[in-house]
């Protein structure tokens, strides 16, 4: 009858069957010590049974484990690893559902990491606060918890929120057990049914040999990402000092073409035309005030200006839109701005590029600050020892010729000296004449015959270069006709009258720029042919037929040519107030015809002639006229004055 038995463990049959060889002993009427030892022999087998079905589950468990790590020594994805855990776990512990909560850092709560056989999304989307359900008391006290009942469990903290998708899930039996990295717990694996069932030890234990397995899987993913990190910035980094190596290497050939440019006598636009042969686009640099010198950079906005101002602040380039903006300065003031307009290009190229500008820029500065010593001290020769010997050779070498049509200017400024001198030198270099610096004024001796105009325009671009406003006078530097026989301005006593002349010339223009800044008229320019009857009183000419001219002279025309009294009518009304009816009795006749001749009188001179300033210069003009005895502007002269 064993052998009975035996065949039943072969076949691993259930439990129930192994009832039947003592059913068939029974019915057969077998003897009660038979039945007995039939008895023990099933009991026996019961037991073998037993042993060998735990023996089974163990392998199992074991190739599961085994299984297990061999996915960690893979890694190929730690989703699936886990995934792969948690669906073992299911198996091994015949349960309805496994999951795995992981440790939210940041929230300080677990969240569901992966799922197998749920089937309600709010328990798939479930988070549990530390201590807060059986997991959370899991994750909290790092230890194991199996419930037979969940509802009916106290040990634990209830959620409403928990306990809703535990009970949309339908789970009522729950097994926990921590994952750990040491002494730290990073989250919990669980196995849970929906019907109630104890847990023995042994599902304690392969759960948790699980969680270990994917406590490890975790560090081992978070290690190798790590390590995947560190190469990437590694190689990163040596992608970046590779390239880093290159720019330098190709910024230090650029330095060294441009280098040699300047030192072969090249200019701005040469070292510009290498900028833009390496890195393409189109270039613009701009002088101290932002202008060209080479280039074409369109329209300038206040943002291009803002832009160098910042990369002199930083000491490199700034980027705008596609320009690239590098600026240098030289104590504080802005020496040259380079724009380039381009995508994509090395900033140090561009800033080397700037600072070569630079040089040249100050190199350029001191050669025309030498020259401009050279000329200011000639001019100041000029001006304070006009018999000094040799001056008209001193100015032909410097290509200054004494024997044209020369104005002196006098420019007026509030400061800023060495600006101002450098500006008057470049001025007058690039105008073939003379300049120097005296005080808080400027001297310019310039080529040309318009005094007001140049005093006009000296005092607007000179302003504009201080940015504050520069006051100028000038005067016409009268040089004598050349003697007969002799090239103009030929050696002897006429250079030696000529440099007399200058100096002279000097003074009027510095009484007509005090002259304009003692009228209010700051920041303009005028000789004193512009000044009216105040440059009577400021210029050493005394031109006194010209400015009667300038100021009367319509009227008196208009009288020699009709044969009319308006000049005299023009007189009476002035001496007699301003009074038309006076001025009739005066001139014996009517008023009306004294309406007329001062409506002729005003057509004749403009509108404003009778206002406080021209009445006042027109009065003076008359009484000059009367005192010279003249008739026409032709011949009004100082006369017996």
């Amino acid at each position: 009858m064993s052998t009975r038995f035996l065949e039943l463990l072969a076949r691993e049959a259930s439990a129930v069957e192994f009832e039947g060889p003592i059913v068939e002993a029974r019915a057969q009427g077998a003897d009660p010590a038979t039945i007995e030892e039939l008895e023990q022999a099933k009991v026996e087998a019961l037991k073998v049974r037993a042993l060998l079905r735990r023996r089974a589950r163990r392998e199992a468990e074991l190739s599961a484990l085994y299984d297990t790590a061999g996915d960690l020594a893979a890694l190929r994805d730690l989703d699936a690893v886990l995934e792969a855990i948690v669906h073992r776990a299911r198996q091994l512990l015949a349960t309805d559902i496994a999951y795995m909560t992981l440790h939210d850092p940041e929230q300080g709560d677990t969240y569901m990491r992966v799922t197998d056989g749920s089937i309600s999304a709010k328990f798939r989307a479930l988070r549990l606060a530390m201590g807060a359900g059986l997991g959370g008391l899991v994750a909290q006290t790092a230890t194991p918890y199996a419930t037979a009942d969940y509802f009916a469990d106290a040990r634990f903290r209830h959620k409403d929120h928990i306990d809703v998708a535990v009970k949309e899930e339908g789970l009522v039996a729950i097994l926990g057990v921590p994952l750990r990295l040491g002494q730290r717990v990073i989250g919990v694996l669980m196995a849970a049914n929906r019907s109630a069932r104890p847990f023995h030890q042994e599902e304690v234990s392969l759960l948790a040999s699980l969680a270990a397995h994917a406590a490890v899987a975790i560090d081992n993913a978070r290690l190798l990402q790590e390590t995947r990190n560190a190469l990437e910035e590694l190689s990163q980094a040596h992608r970046t000092a590779r390239a880093h190596g290159e720019a330098v290497e190709r910024a230090a050939l650029a330095h060294d073409r441009m280098t040699s440019l300047v030192l072969r006598g090249g200019g701005i636009e040469d070292v510009a035309a290498v900028v833009t042969e390496v890195l393409g686009g189109s270039l613009a640099v701009l002088d101290d005030l932002g202008r060209p010198i080479t280039g074409d950079v369109g329209e300038l906005d206040a943002g291009v200006f803002e832009a160098a101002q910042a990369s002199r602040a930083l000491g490199r380039t700034v980027r705008r839109g596609d320009q690239l903006i590098a600026s240098v300065d030289v104590g504080g003031e802005p020496l040259c701005t380079l724009v380039l307009r381009s995508d994509d290009a090395d900033e140090r190229i561009l800033e080397r590029a700037a600072l070569v500008c630079a040089l040249l820029l100050l190199f350029r500065r001191s050669v025309a600050e030498a020259e401009g010593r050279v000329r200011g001290e000639l001019l100041e020769d000029l001006i304070s020892r006009p018999d000094s010997p040799g001056l008209a050779d001193r100015a032909r070498r410097l290509g200054v010729d004494l024997r044209a049509p020369h104005v002196v200017v006098v420019a007026r400024h509030g400061g800023q000296r060495e600006r101002a001198a450098f500006w008057a030198s470049s001025h007058a270099t690039v105008r073939h004449g003379l300049a120097a610096g005296r005080g808080d004024e400027v001297v310019l001796l310039l080529p040309g015959v318009d005094a007001g105009g140049l005093a006009q325009r000296v005092a607007a671009e000179l302003s504009a270069s201080l940015h504050s406003p520069a006051t100028a006078g000038a005067s016409p530097a009268r040089l004598p006709e050349a003697s007969p026989g002799g090239p103009p301005g030929g050696s002897g006593g006429g250079a030696t009258d000529r440099a007399r002349d200058v100096a002279e010339a000097y003074q009027e223009a510095r009484r007509c720029a005090e002259a304009l800044l003692a009228l209010g008229r700051a920041g303009d320019g005028a000789s004193p042919a512009e000044l009216g009857f105040v440059g009577l009183l400021v210029g050493d000419g005394r031109d006194v037929r010209g400015f009667v001219g300038r100021v009367v002279g319509a009227v008196i025309d208009y009288d020699a040519r009709r044969g009319t009294a308006l000049t005299d009518t023009l007189s009476a009304y002035f001496g007699t107030g301003g009074s038309p009816s006076r001025t009739a009795e005066a001139m014996h006749i009517h008023v009306n015809t004294v309406t007329q001749r001062l409506d002729r009188i005003g057509k004749l001179l403009g509108d404003g002639w009778l206002e406080p300033e021209r009445a006042l210069e027109i009065q003076l003009a008359l009484r000059l006229h009367r005192l010279g005895h003249t008739s026409s502007p032709q011949t009004v002269g100082p006369g017996p004055i």
